[in-house]
């Protein structure tokens, strides 16, 4: 059982799918408190990191691990990389909601796909504390 998480180091992917979903939320929400991050709806945050972590865990069978890969690899941390493929997660979700058409998988990972770091940026920054 995963007790601890550092969002710049991959989780065991088989532990993590393992492990409850609300306990995941609540380690992640953990490590953010630790690290003195203030955030609006820490619940919110942590649902869409575990939500990414998640992706990324499936391997292949997603494209979010070698987004993150890429994302460092441009010399993102790879906190900021899981909060880029959130940001593209989070649009997708924002989008269902408001317009009642649930998320293409396909555009979704297209556009997972497409993030760099400078559209990134540009797009959203990092957060003032993250």
């Amino acid at each position: 059982m995963l007790t601890k998480y550092d969002p710049d180091r991959p989780p065991d992917a088989e532990r993590w799918l393992a492990q409850d979903e609300m306990q995941l939320m609540d380690i992640v929400q953990r490590y953010h408190r630790r690290e003195g991050i203030t955030l609006l709806n820490e619940r919110a945050h942590a649902a869409t990191h575990v939500m990414v972590e998640n992706q990324a865990a499936l391997g292949e069978k997603t494209p979010v691990a070698e987004a993150i890969g890429r994302l460092m690899g441009e010399g993102m941390s790879r906190h900021d990389a899981v909060h880029a493929v959130g940001a593209v997660l989070s649009k997708h979700m924002h989008q269902a909601r408001t317009t009642g058409v649930p998320v293409s998988r396909d555009a979704y990972y297209a556009d997972v796909r497409a993030v760099t770091t400078d559209r990134w940026l540009a797009e959203y920054g990092p957060g003032p504390d993250d």
